[in-house]
């Protein structure tokens, strides 16, 4: 397996590309910005993409989706919830002071417990809604792209629209902690963590949780 970490944009969000070794196929996962990093880093390893996937909707996190698309023929996928959030990412980016283009409609509307497969890479879908409503995690086995949902030491603003601390908080505990501490969690800002840590020690949502309880 391989996974390649860039930090994009000017919202330093990450974009994961996870690729098949056997194949060379690979799914890029929030291409939030600079897509020719993207694209250099797929040529680099020789891989190709085959899904591009959001774990949100919010621009940071999907910008490149539209140039991507045109240079690799990709499809999109989404959450059936934030799908409708990528045709107002200009006027998103503009609140920030920033400029994005809208990105294409999906092509998949992905739903909790649906599974991606590419190459021998199966990932299944796990919506952890909170920070938006159709957020979702991307599981397979010893590892988890997790979006904006769970960070190292922090969790993903609830202040947006569509925002929850309660549901968050709930789909953190009860759909990502209980995956086992071994698992090892690929976040949407900042370096990776796992589960037993964060279990143990995030003051948000942790075993010892100070902060709202």
């Amino acid at each position: 397996m391989i996974i390649k970490t860039l930090t994009v944009g000017p919202i330093q969000a990450n974009c994961f590309i996870l690729g098949c070794e056997e194949t060379m196929e690979a799914a890029v996962i929030d291409p939030g910005d600079e897509t020719d990093r993207i694209l250099n880093a797929l040529s680099e390893s020789s891989l190709s993409a085959k899904y591009i996937i959001n774990t949100h909707g919010h621009f940071d996190h999907v910008s490149a989706n539209k140039r991507l698309k045109e240079v690799t023929g990709a499809p999109i996928l989404i959450h059936s919830l934030d799908a409708p959030m990528l045709d107002q990412l200009s006027s998103s980016a503009a609140a920030w002071g920033l400029s994005a283009d809208n990105s294409p409609k999906p092509d998949r509307q992905l739903n909790d417990g649906d599974k991606i497969s590419f190459g021998n890479i199966t990932l299944t879908v796990i919506h952890t809604p909170g920070h938006t409503p159709g957020g979702i995690s991307l599981y397979a086995s010893d590892i988890i792209f997790v979006g904006d949902t769970l960070f190292a030491g922090s969790i993903g603003r609830t202040d947006f629209p569509g925002g929850s601390f309660e549901t968050l908080k709930e789909s953190i505990r009860k759909k990502l902690f209980v995956l086992g501490d071994h698992v090892k969690v690929y976040a949407g800002h900042g370096p990776p963590t796992t589960i037993g840590e964060e279990r143990r020690s995030n003051p948000f949502v942790g075993d010892n949780a100070s902060y709202f309880g």
